[in-house]
């Protein structure tokens, strides 16, 4: 859990890349525009309905792009703790709820209570990381506590100046998760309110697929290859080849008992005794001690 890097993460590295890489794309081909969401004119008027599965592609924020490359490292210890086959398998399984959710609640629901005022879901997979903050949230427990106050403690027996040196005194414990928080709220304050729709709705996706409400999301897996895993087939080998041989070993000793093979012909030794070792040993059978006498 404490390595360093991206080892055992290949999922996790390669959301990191996707994050930087894709914004820069999205930069230099001049498309940023085409990514965000605006409810009236882009659905409504335009019919650019296929912006409902393509917001979430990349942030056309730099502040953004950075934070949410730290956030997705910092999250790395769940595909370590689940395996890079149930993460990816995580993603795939909760991206349609965190893809559609978020603009069907802003342009059916959010902005007619609004009274059209509530139009904009900006871009990039926002959802998708506050969806991964629940697992890391119920999973990972916190290694150490801290607090940060602006005066030291006053010492025992002393007398307290008022409530504000208190409070000051006091101080707020962090914890070693505190920062895994802050990268993520930060996205989620960034472009208010729809940065914080986006954020609510995957800490709601995750929640539920954290308590199985999402049908067929936490049975179902994707391929193994398609996370770079491989059959090994030579364990398996082992096994049935050491399975086949105490089956052999055990028959054989079945047939012994039984005496299937004295019944084939076959002469079947005898085991000796304590008592046959010791007087082999004087008449110099088999031990080879009596011919030097």
């Amino acid at each position: 859990m404490l390595t360093s890097g991206f080892t055992n993460a290949p999922v996790s590295r390669f959301l990191v890349f996707w994050v930087v890489t894709s914004a820069l794309l999205a930069s230099l081909t001049d498309t940023k525009y085409y990514i965000h969401i605006e409810a009236d004119p882009h659905l409504w008027v335009y019919g650019q309905f296929w912006r409902l599965l393509t917001w979430q592609t990349c942030y056309t924020n730099s502040t953004e792009v950075l934070f949410a490359a730290m956030a997705f490292y910092h999250l790395r210890v769940i595909e370590r703790l689940w395996g890079s086959r149930k993460f990816a398998s995580f993603l795939v399984s909760t991206l349609p709820y965190t893809t559609l959710l978020p603009p069907l609640l802003l342009t059916l629901v959010l902005r007619p209570l609004t009274f059209n005022r509530l139009n904009h879901l900006p871009a990039g997979p926002t959802a998708m990381l506050f969806a991964l903050l629940v697992q890391y949230h119920a999973a990972i427990p916190n290694i150490y506590k801290y607090r940060v106050a602006a005066a030291a403690p006053s010492p025992a027996g002393a007398p307290h100046s008022g409530s504000s040196t208190s409070i000051m005194q006091t101080g707020i414990f962090l914890t070693s998760k505190t920062l895994s928080y802050v990268l993520p709220c930060q996205l989620a304050l960034s472009q208010l309110p729809g940065s914080a729709l986006a954020a609510l709705v995957g800490w709601a996706v995750g929640t539920a697929y954290r308590r199985d409400l999402l049908p067929y999301a936490s049975q179902w897996r994707v391929p193994g290859w398609l996370v770079g895993e491989k059959r090994d087939n030579s364990a398996r080998e082992g096994f049935e080849g050491l399975r086949r041989r105490l089956e052999g070993e055990r028959e054989a000793g079945a047939g012994q008992a039984t005496g299937i093979l004295a019944a084939q012909g076959q002469a079947v030794p005898r085991r000796r005794t304590l008592g046959m070792l010791i007087a082999e040993q004087f008449r110099g059978v088999g031990g080879g001690g009596g011919n030097g006498s």
